[in-house]
């Protein structure tokens, strides 16, 4: 739960408040689907005991909407020549009210949830008696678990224009939502609206930001207001106004969409929806803190920069951050064993354990992987293709940063190491969210690698993201953000790419295959099980599922494999064949990642049944053979759509450092851009420079075009 949002655990009475923009679609009619979801929500909500009080506008657009309609149907042809007159404002809240409440009560009917209506105006407000007389009524019907449902009377409102007029206690929905939420003592006002929340801007440019916590000193001078509602009376400007006069008194508003199913559930669960007023809200937003786009602007700035430096001056500043790592390692120790004891203590996995461990040793390894990559070739500018298009007119292809990365991981503090040094090496701003296991790990190697970055280049070219609550802002910022790189379960990479706009690189699972042929060498296919499985088996590239060619069940050669991985203390699951055979426990899937010592084994008929079990049931990440038939093991080479795939190999070798990439920002089953470890090269994209001598196309009258290939 946010920390901003902690006070929704007292809440018991809330006031929803629905706007017109919200009950009816683009064509006037009522939106029926929205509605729906919105009473069931309420009906979830009543039946867990809070106490729902409704506030909906819309009668007047169903009232319109109808009205016309009869006008259309019952008017001559002569009629419809003539321009087209507006039926007045009353007649349609006159009309349009029996509609709404009647499509309320079906709707709550159908979920077997009472509901009432209550009209007011404004003028009875101006009465005592009626304001306690509405308390009692509006406490009993709650009493018995009856949602009251709130909408101005505007068929008798005094008003001289209902939709202009706002002068008295108050003018519209939203202020009357207010008023009601103090009245009925309410723990809680939402106010649904057509857009997420309160934007810095009008929600459609590119510059406008969503702004979570609203803090009047702050924000009041910095929003800039757009068009008001298109059907309603208000607007933005008119829930703020409400907003922030219910805020002031003591009662919480959000403010958020009612065009998604769960926003109402997901405010209660304490989740950062919408834009949350509060009147203690000043003592939680620090006046200066640094937002998601302001942290990804200022990595782009950084990045321009260090791109304008040369070749030396980049080189450097590498070589000073692997210097400050390593005068800073018992520094780095201290932190990294707190971050380890309290994962204990919060019972966390071995393997997740095992992962956030920088063991003896690490620090000096990679900080030899940033000197490896400080002295590889310069990778910024170079030119891959040089072109004459006509005589005097040259075109190069040349290598450019990509721009801003932004890497999600977990439990891991080398790879913040791994990721800041490639993108320094590739120009590339960065920003950085790590696990909270390895909070303090993460904040150390931060502040010591950014402390290496010259003040010309800018420390903010690698940001730090301390808070989960900013990776949704982050995954909007699809204009200032060009990658994400995902690094961990199947399930944040899911939520990641489901979430963002922004192109995402990364692979789901690492489901490594190892099938040994009848043809392997025994002696060479135990080191390769072995090593796949042992080395490190919480990698994503360590082996999971063992395939061995149904001969070697005859020979004895497969259970040599499972005497060998039983003693290594591997625990052994079968797929369908195996686990008949060798009488061992049924795999849960055929496709899972362990991360642990534990794999799945299944036999095969040949190398052809082989390959389809890994594209059924892989990931495409790293599979290998075990063969010394050439033909066998080519076609599997061929026929295997994985990113790595080896032959006589460890699948423990896909990694960026040992193909000498120099470190990896992760391993990417994509196929599109880079797929496999990635390294600076992944992180590279190209543009062209032209070079004329003031040639103009002019229709291509003047241009012969001779696209001569150059020497680079």
């Amino acid at each position: 739960m946010d920390s901003t949002r902690a006070f929704v655990k007292d809440v018991k009475r809330i006031i929803i408040k629905v706007g017109t923009a919200v009950v009816t679609r683009a064509d006037g009619r009522l939106a029926l689907g929205r509605m729906g979801a919105l009473c069931e929500q309420i009906k979830e909500l009543n039946s867990r005991g809070f106490q729902i009080i409704l506030v909906t506008s819309g009668a007047v657009g169903v009232g319109r909407q109808r009205l016309r309609y009869r006008k259309l149907i019952n008017s001559s042809f002569a009629d419809l020549q003539k321009p087209l007159v507006e039926p007045d404002g009353k007649a349609c809240a006159a009309v349009g009210q029996s509609g709404l409440m009647a499509l309320y009560d079906a709707l709550f009917s159908q979920l077997d949830v009472a509901s009432s209506q209550l009209l007011v105006t404004d003028n009875d407000f101006r009465d005592s008696d009626f304001r306690t007389q509405l308390t009692e009524t509006v406490n009993s019907l709650l009493a018995l678990k009856v949602v009251p449902i709130f909408n101005e009377n505007d068929a008798i409102s005094t008003r001289r224009a209902p939709y202009e007029d706002s002068s008295g206690i108050f003018w519209d929905n939203d202020s009357l939502s207010a008023l009601l939420a103090l009245e009925l003592k309410a723990d809680l006002l939402v106010l649904l609206s057509d857009v997420e929340g309160l934007y810095s801007g009008p929600p459609g440019e590119r510059d406008s930001k969503i702004i979570h916590t609203y803090v009047k000193e702050k924000h009041q001078g910095e929003i800039t207001f757009g068009d008001k509602s298109r059907v309603g009376r208000g607007g933005m400007t008119a829930k703020v106004k409400a907003a922030v006069y219910a805020a002031s008194a003591g009662t919480p508003v959000v403010i958020t969409s009612g065009f998604a199913t769960d926003n109402i559930i997901k405010v209660l669960q304490g989740e950062r929806i919408g834009t949350l007023f509060h009147q203690d809200a000043h003592l939680w937003v620090p006046s200066k803190e640094v937002g998601a786009r302001e942290m990804a602007v200022s990595a782009r700035e950084c990045s321009r920069r260090l791109q304008s430096l040369s070749s030396d001056e980049r080189k450097k500043i590498l070589l000073d951050i692997a210097d400050a790592l390593e005068a800073n390692e018992n520094l780095i120790k201290i932190e990294n064993e707190a971050d380890i004891a309290a994962a204990q203590q919060a019972g966390y996995e071995k393997s997740l354990i095992s992962r956030l461990t920088l063991k003896p040793g690490k620090i000096s390894s990679l900080s030899n992987s940033i000197r490896i990559l400080a002295n590889m070739e310069e990778p910024i500018g170079c030119v891959l293709k040089r072109t004459e298009l006509a005589d005097g007119l040259i075109l190069e292809k040349t290598s450019c940063p990509l721009g801003v990365l932004l890497i999600v991981f977990e439990s891991r503090p080398d790879a913040l190491v791994q990721i800041a040094s490639l993108a320094v090496r590739s120009g590339n701003g960065l920003l950085l969210k790590g696990g909270k296991e390895a909070m303090r790990s993460n904040t150390i190697l931060h502040k010591v690698i950014t402390g290496a970055i010259p003040s010309t280049v800018g420390e903010k070219l690698i940001g730090l993201v301390t808070s989960r609550d900013e990776i949704p802002d982050l995954l909007k910022l699809d204009d200032v953000i060009d990658l994400v790189i995902p690094r961990g379960s199947n399930k944040l990479v899911t939520q990641i790419k489901e979430s963002t706009k922004i192109p995402v690189l990364g692979h789901a699972d690492g489901i490594c295959h190892v099938y040994i042929d009848k043809s392997a060498n025994m002696d060479m296919a135990k080191r390769i099980v072995s090593d796949a499985k042992l080395d490190y088996p919480a990698a994503c590239n360590a082996m999971e599922t063992l395939l061995v060619h149904e001969h070697l069940l005859k020979t004895g050669g497969l259970n040599d494999f499972i005497v060998e991985l039983r003693s290594q203390g591997v625990a052994l699951y079968g797929g369908p064949r195996a686990s008949t055979e060798l009488k061992i426990p049924a795999a849960r899937s055929l496709h899972y990642e362990y991360n642990s010592l534990a794999c799945t084994v299944e036999i095969v008929d040949d190398v052809f049944a082989a390959i389809d079990h890994i594209h059924r049931h892989g990931s495409a990440h790293t599979d290998c053979i075990v063969a010394d038939d050439q033909e066998v093991a080519q076609i599997f080479l061929n026929q295997v759509d994985s990113a790595a795939v080896f032959h006589n190999a460890s699948t423990r070798f896909c990694d960026g450092a040992r193909f000498g990439l120099g470190a990896e920002v992760g391993i990417s089953t994509s196929r599109i851009h880079a797929r496999g470890p990635v390294g600076v090269e992944g992180l590279l994209t190209t543009r062209w420079i032209l070079r004329g001598s003031g040639q103009v196309v002019d229709g291509d009258k003047g241009v012969v075009y001779t696209h001569k290939n150059l020497p680079l």
